[in-house]
């Protein structure tokens, strides 16, 4: 298995964060108070494996946002590597579905898709791009948010070779 580069670690931890934030929404009343019930400090410790195993410790903000939307923003370390990602969470009215969207300091942006599931949510990214080397990869991400918790999953694949980075954290307030 190669080692993975610090853009690579770095999109790993991009993704942690992401899987946890779009655009105008006007959304039900219940569906606001789902995504608002999660507004506080949350933080959580988890663990990176790829060719090596590493601890990340994350910690995130969940805020008001305008509208309807919740902010966040949160951070990462891993392997003295800092990680910092911002976005916004709602329920967009005229795609009738929950949406969060990200920007990071390691380059990676993008939309997750969230379903209600019981009384929670899950969010789900994927995405295609490329290592510090160029190296096509393929980022998927899970962010399930239920019973007063948030647990983050994230896979990065090099699509050459398989080999993967994968990491797991929950978060609690």
């Amino acid at each position: 298995m190669s080692k993975f580069g610090p853009l690579s670690r770095a999109a790993a931890m991009a993704g942690l964060l992401a899987a946890a934030g779009a655009a105008p929404a006007l959304a039900a009343p219940a569906d606001v108070a789902l995504l608002q019930s999660y507004i506080g400090d949350w933080s959580g410790t988890g663990v990176l494996i790829g060719a090596n195993t590493e601890t990340v410790r994350c910690r995130m903000s969940l805020t008001q946002g305008n509208q309807d939307k919740v902010n966040y923003s949160g951070r990462c370390t891993l392997a003295g590597t800092r990680l910092t990602v911002a976005g916004t969470m709602a329920y967009i009215e005229a795609s009738k579905r929950f949406e969060a969207a990200m920007s990071s300091n390691a380059t990676f942006t993008g939309v997750a898709i969230g379903q209600k599931r019981g009384s929670g949510l899950v969010f789900n990214l994927r995405e295609r791009d490329k290592d510090e080397e160029g190296k096509d990869l393929s980022i998927s991400a899970q962010i399930s948010l239920k019973d007063d918790a948030i647990e983050v999953a994230f896979e990065v694949v090099y699509v050459e070779s398989g080999d993967s980075l994968r990491a797991e954290v929950p978060f609690s307030r």
